[in-house]
């Protein structure tokens, strides 16, 4: 949910402040320069998430590059991801987000509903994820933070309008504030390390192979 509007006509010199405090951190300045360059991707002046018929088709091929499911279900009717397959009767933006999610997950909460993240705000049937919730607070936020950058940049590597999801997500909130910034240069830095983008930003097909102890530790060094 978008906590503080920012009108179109700011936008575009709003990602430039932020890009221009990172000149210091370059794995940062690149994720956000290639979320930058989908500026020009924004049709008119509407700034909601792309329902593009195009866009729909593209993320649907991505759920298929990875292998996951398709449900022709709205996740209102149920959850977001079974287990099984995505409920894809929602915008791009979060069926993409879905497959950084798929990325993440280690083995032990992959085939969970909604990844043992719990019920996120498309998922109808809150008891039902629930029930497979593994992860909590903090390491809960750390890794829908991960998948909220990774899926952004799998829009930007199919040309598709990132800059609403980044802005969608909230990594504007709080403009070029230090806290702001290091959120976004640590979350680039963890995609980094584990291996899900490259050294240009690029997302990578990297899967966590991580096992249920090596997350945990693997997630208590992240913090």
């Amino acid at each position: 949910m978008l906590l503080s509007p920012l009108p179109l006509s700011r936008l575009a010199a709003e990602v430039a402040d932020f890009e221009a405090a990172l000149a210091d951190h370059p794995l940062a300045k690149r994720v956000l320069g290639r979320v930058k360059a989908t500026l020009d991707f924004i049709e008119g002046k509407d700034i909601s998430l792309s329902q593009h018929p195009d866009h729909q088709t593209q993320a649907l091929g991505l759920l298929a590059r990875f292998g996951l499911g398709i449900s022709h279900k709205n996740p209102k009717q149920g959850v977001t991801w079974d287990g099984q397959a995505v409920a894809v009767d929602m915008e791009p933006s979060v069926i993409i987000h879905e497959v950084a999610h798929y990325q993440l997950a280690p083995p032990s909460r992959r085939r969970l509903v909604d990844f043992g993240l719990g019920a996120g705000p498309e998922s109808g049937d809150s008891e039902r994820s629930e029930a497979d919730r593994r992860l909590f607070g903090v390491e809960c936020d750390h890794e829908e933070a991960r998948a909220s950058l990774l899926g952004i940049l799998w829009e930007a590597e199919l040309a598709q309008p990132a800059i609403l999801a980044f802005l969608e997500q909230n990594w504007l909130e709080g403009g070029i504030s230090r806290h702001n910034l290091d959120h976004l240069i640590k979350t680039a830095g963890q995609l980094r390390e584990g291996g899900y983008i490259d050294s240009h930003a690029r997302p990578t097909m990297r899967l966590n192979s991580l096992s249920v102890c090596d997350h945990f530790a693997a997630s208590h060094s992240m913090v």
